[in-house]
């Protein structure tokens, strides 16, 4: 009889698929990013073409570096750990793959649209109406594997870094959706649904939101799966990791109003984002601490685990850029 223990085959293809666009966005974006810089010391590395030009390719360098590295980063590490945790091969076939490549569909309407200066005027939300459909078609795919997956889990629990996940790709949505509302008058040009004051508050409602979600929340899913992972150790305070969960979904959706002091913005909801933000250190750190402390008994892996090293690296650089958010969220 044989008595030997199935492993469940996971996808690792798409797992590999996206961590090599990630390295070639990365160093894509990166470039571009070096490239606009040298721009302001060196104004004739604008070429004289408006495609080239400061104004044009700024956008694309934030949209390269947050959707095409870190989108590709996000997707690959999610599908990689939902798969380890439930002990399930991701859920819907070839659903995986049409959202590979449909993300990178998506880079390339950014890489094609933003130089001709065909932009919503969005900050972080610049792809126009047409773009943004296609990304959210990509996103409900991808929300579908992913939740699919918890779904037919072998496994009881869901795991903690699932539900840091699971958060980010749900209030992307809502975010993604709610702040490209918009009236098309042409395949790359439309006009927003809001105006004024409250154009510029669901902006930053969005705006804040996509860094607390799409590159907060997805990338602390990471954290709570890699640095146990790799250090050997379990999450120093399971407790602490979902007070975490919780009380960073709750008030990081608040904060957005610091990016509109001294503005049109009606004075009490800036305080409350100013507010909102400063209580918002509390869950930053706790996750960040909880982190640090999952190393104990394991610090001596530090001199020999280059990996190790640059999650904790990681772990000083969230602590601090997450003081330094409510500092300057201050009037």
């Amino acid at each position: 009889m044989n008595t030997a223990i199935h492993e469940p085959t996971y996808n690792y293809k798409v797992v590999r698929q996206f961590t090599l666009m990630t390295l070639v966005w990365g160093i894509v974006g990166m470039g571009m990013g070096v490239f606009i810089a040298a721009q302001l010391v060196w104004p004739d590395l604008n070429l004289d073409l408006p495609w080239t030009s400061f104004g044009r390719l700024r956008p694309l360098h934030t949209n390269l570096v947050i959707f095409a590295f870190g989108g590709s980063a996000l997707f690959a590490t999610s599908y990689y750990t939902v798969q380890r945790t439930c002990q399930a091969r991701l859920y819907g076939g070839q659903l995986a793959a049409f959202t590979f490549w449909g993300w990178q569909a998506l880079v390339v309407i950014l890489l094609v649209t933003l130089p001709q200066g065909l932009t919503s005027t969005k900050e972080y939300a610049e792809v126009e109406f047409t773009g943004a459909v296609w990304m959210a078609i990509v996103w409900v795919a991808y929300g579908a594997v992913f939740f699919g997956t918890i779904l037919k889990r072998k496994t009881k629990h869901i795991y903690v870094g699932n539900w840091f996940f699971g958060a980010f790709i749900l209030v992307t949505a809502m975010l993604h959706v709610v702040n490209h509302l918009a009236i098309p008058v042409s395949w790359f040009k439309s006009y927003s649904v809001y105006s004024g004051a409250t154009d510029a508050m669901v902006q930053w409602w969005y705006g804040h939101n996509a860094v607390g979600f799409f590159l907060t929340t997805g990338f602390l899913g990471m954290m709570y799966y890699f640095i146990p992972k790799q250090a050997g150790r379990p999450v120093y305070s399971y407790r602490l990791s979902i007070v975490h969960f919780w009380a960073l979904i709750t008030l990081y959706i608040w904060a957005g109003p610091h990016h509109l002091h001294y503005t049109a913005l009606p004075d009490w909801a800036q305080s409350l984002g100013m507010v909102m933000s400063i209580i918002l250190l509390a869950p930053s750190w706790g996750g960040m601490i909880n982190g640090m402390m999952t190393l104990s008994g394991a610090w001596h892996k530090l001199r020999d685990d280059p990996i190790l090293r640059f999650l904790v690296v990681s772990l000083a650089f969230y602590g601090m850029s997450t003081f330094e958010g409510p500092m300057m969220a201050i009037k």
